[in-house]
């Protein structure tokens, strides 16, 4: 027997060494996305990795065998070498399977180094088997036999750690790296290794002439070139893939699958240009929280689906929806000559404004739509949200459920409204709010039976603002509660000087924002005051609308009782301007009722004045006293009082004044 020695060529040595590291890093990549994927998604970065990882493996121990010159001809069998590269890829799927949970413990990392190690030396190994020749023998040296399947389990094992302990960490790259180097260098050690361990015999030296090397196989490069192509594409394929899904999840919003506010950014920064004519259509839903809050979130979510499925009815061409949020949801249009844009909201308006059927619940839903146009009102995307979103506002501000096309005058009227709302955060600490009262006349006695305290706000540079203005935008940002603190504070004082000055025995009554019952701190809001100023519970009223009533009766049940019962009065202001005001009363036990100022404005009117007889014998058989607000004339006084209405306010007696006249107006009626 003679023995063969072989030599190797040096670069395609090197191209191996290369293989290995990039099928290594490959898979290991790919891997590395198991841990953080979910359900048919994990199973599919498992299949791909263990595919790379094997393939790779086989690629490489064939390159490494081409490498190899013994001088004699060799052939491989074909099935043969399909089971060594379907163990590779068996032991690399069981390796990633063992290891692909977020926490490895050092028994699966053994295991997985194991599978894959041994994987390695199977596909070897099997290889080598695979070569055929009827006069060539191979037999092995034990010791390197062994040592080179240590070395494949050994560096398979620290390139697992590696990739499993630090695929979470900020510097996971470069750990991939290492993991990839030791993965390369355990296919790569254990393949020379193993070819170091193998001896090749001919039986005789004339043989050696018949098994002398022709050429390289062509069928093996053929193979070892389709499987390398075949591993790329899928690598490719695999991230080319994740790419589009990674991008396709930035893009889309999870709840309803139409573009979300990244789309819609990516829309106006590389699709529209500059000049371009086109319109925006801000949509916002009406009362959407109030839904969420009864309902549930859930519903909420129904509810925004099926919404965003009725907009989507819209979409063209050249239409394009997303969903910026919440239940906000913006659409571009660039077809202004066929469909203007007005035409397109009202159609919105009314898609939305058929009922939607949600778990078992009929739900009637309307929106507000604020519409701006490019290039008139701007030609970035901040300046047109900007618009559209003003109008919407404006929308909303004026009843909701309709749209509205921006204008400068709405600019001008944010820009009011904005300076409104930046010097309320002042005003009470620079000392531009003060109070005002109106007297509450007793007709039968013809003098005043107390006070309502009105606030009034001199701004510094747009001059007197009315409260109908202001008051709404102190209620949407919070600062209603601080200025009512304020303002109980200083009726109380005024109070407390006005019954120790004279003998009348005079009230004050102090009006209450539904924002003040949800901030929790009304009694000890009006504790306080009562006890700074040591005015007596029963000379403080206070008033709350008839909506707080509708829609925060817990909450302002709750916290009126204890104040009643320490002797402050409650009445409902506005008293018949809803639509449910009979069903309002017995839900917290008022002592005054006010009656709205618009019965008074259409007094003569057959129907306002049933009601008002009404609404006065209603309070009588209740023993609630009656107000009634906006008198203003002598005809109004007289009917109330052939009504059976005593109590008064209006210009008719005394128009809102200030502190400080309050003194002379009490001195001139006692004089």
């Amino acid at each position: 027997m003679i023995r063969l020695l072989g030599s190797y060529d040096s670069w395609i040595v090197l191209l191996s060494l290369v293989i290995a590291l990039f099928t290594s890093y490959s898979a290991l990549n790919l891997s590395y996305k198991i841990s953080h994927s979910n359900g048919k998604s994990k199973l599919g970065w498992l299949i791909i990795s263990g595919f790379v990882m094997g393939c790779g493996i086989w690629t490489m121990h064939f390159v490494g065998m081409m490498a190899f010159h013994l001088g004699v001809e060799v052939t491989y069998d074909a099935w043969t070498t399909v089971i060594s590269i379907l163990a590779s890829i068996m032991a690399s799927l069981l390796a990633f399977y063992v290891t692909m949970a977020k926490q490895v413990t050092k028994m699966k990392l053994l295991i997985g180094s194991l599978f894959m190690g041994s994987g390695i030396v199977t596909m070897h190994y099997t290889g080598m088997a695979s070569m055929e020749s009827s006069l060539l023998r191979i037999t092995y040296n034990e010791t390197l036999w062994v040592v080179s399947a240590v070395i494949a389990v050994i560096a398979s094992y620290a390139a697992l750690y590696l990739l499993t302990r630090f695929r979470s960490e900020s510097k996971a790259h470069w750990f991939k790296l290492a993991a990839a180097l030791l993965m390369g260098l355990a296919v790569t050690g254990m393949h020379y290794t193993g070819m170091e361990a193998a001896m090749f015999w001919c039986s005789t030296p004339e043989a050696l002439d018949l098994l002398r090397e022709k050429s390289m196989d062509l069928s093996l490069i053929i193979a070892v070139s389709s499987v390398m192509i075949l591993v790329v594409l899928v690598t490719w394929t695999a991230l080319y893939w994740e790419r589009l899904v990674l991008r396709r999840m930035a893009y889309s919003d999870p709840l309803t699958g139409l573009p979300n506010r990244h789309a819609m950014n990516h829309e106006f920064d590389e699709t529209l240009r500059g000049d371009q004519e086109y319109s925006v259509l801000f949509i916002d839903l009406d009362q959407f929280k109030l839904i969420n809050d009864t309902l549930g979130h859930d519903v909420g979510d129904l509810l925004v689906k099926e919404v965003g499925n009725r907009i989507s009815q819209f979409v063209n061409k050249k239409r394009r929806i997303f969903r910026l949020g919440g239940d906000e949801f913006l659409l571009l249009t660039t077809d202004l000559q066929q469909l203007s844009a007005e035409s397109l909201a009202e159609q919105i308006l009314e898609e939305l404004r058929r009922p939607f059927w949600l778990e078992g619940n009929e739900l009637y839903v309307t929106s507000s739509i604020g519409i701006s146009y490019a290039p008139q009102h701007g030609q970035s995307r901040t300046e047109l949200l900007k618009a559209a979103d003003t109008a919407m506002y404006y929308a909303k501000s004026q009843g909701k459920n309709q749209y509205c096309a921006y204008n400068e005058e709405l600019d001008r009227k944010l820009a009011r409204r904005m300076e409104i709302e930046k010097g309320l955060r002042t005003a009470l600490m620079l000392g531009q709010l003060s109070t005002f009262y109106q007297p509450k006349w007793n007709a039968v006695t013809n003098k005043p039976i107390g006070f309502e305290a009105l606030l009034r706000w001199k701004h510094p540079q747009l001059g007197a603002i009315a409260p109908d203005e202001f008051i709404p935008i102190a209620e949407e940002t919070g600062l209603i509660v601080p200025i009512t603190r304020w303002v109980l504070d200083q009726a109380c004082k005024d109070c407390k000087a006005w019954n120790v000055k004279g003998s009348s025995r005079l009230g004050v009554s102090v009006n209450l924002s539904a924002n003040v019952f949800e901030s929790r701190n009304l009694q000890d809001m009006v504790n306080d005051a009562l006890l700074r100023s040591g005015l007596r519970p029963e000379l403080l009223e206070l008033e709350i609308t008839e909506s707080t009533v509708m829609y925060h009766a817990a909450e302002a049940t709750e916290q009126l009782i204890p104040l009643q019962e320490a002797g402050v009065r409650v009445s409902m202001d506005n008293f018949g301007s809803g639509y449910s005001f009979l069903g309002s009363i017995d839900r917290i036990p008022f002592q005054t009722l006010k009656i709205d100022k618009l019965y008074m404005q259409d007094y003569e009117s057959p129907s306002k004045r049933a009601i008002v007889n009404t609404i006065i014998t209603l309070a009588q058989q209740l023993n609630i006293e009656l107000v009634a607000e906006g008198v203003e004339n002598e005809r109004q006084l007289q009917f109330l009082r052939q009504a059976g209405c005593s109590i008064m306010q209006g210009y008719y007696f005394k128009k809102p004044m200030p502190r400080e006249e309050v003194d002379a107006w009490l001195d001139g009626l006692s004089a």
